[in-house]
């Protein structure tokens, strides 16, 4: 693509004050590097994502709501992680985890344990704690 061709379209980019680096080559079509705020097509992609991720977390929230899962479940989806993310963050294992995903065993982890997830999640202890998804 030509430095000049590069595309400037309205995307979740410019909204996030972020460019993406592309490789473009110039006048004398040599390899060189340029900023766009986005393009069509990638903001179609992007916006999909993003739909996909609300729907996850609305489902993982309404989960909670009904006793399925434990608070854990909503806040990594709410902070775009996955199992073995959150798992390296608060130093467990990935089993031990998804163990402490389940209300039963969320309802009995000590203070300590609830502190590495609300640490990980940005949110006070009692915010995970009292989380009932509505």
């Amino acid at each position: 693509m030509k430095k000049q061709d590069i595309p400037q379209d309205e995307s979740n980019l410019q909204s996030a004050n972020m460019t993406e680096v592309l490789y473009v080559t110039d006048e004398n079509n040599n390899y060189t590097t340029a900023q766009s705020i986005g393009w069509e097509a990638k903001k179609a992609a992007l916006d999909e994502s993003m739909e996909l991720i609300y729907e996850r977390i609305a489902e993982a929230k309404q989960n909670v709501a009904n006793g399925i899962v434990s608070p854990i479940i909503y806040f990594m989806e709410l902070n775009k992680m996955d199992l073995q993310v959150l798992a390296a963050y608060v130093d467990k294992w990935q089993w031990t985890v998804k163990r402490h995903a389940k209300p039963n065993i969320f309802k009995k982890l000590s203070d300590s344990t609830l502190k590495k997830y609300a640490d990980a999640f940005g949110i006070s202890v009692d915010e995970l704690k009292n989380f009932d998804g509505k």
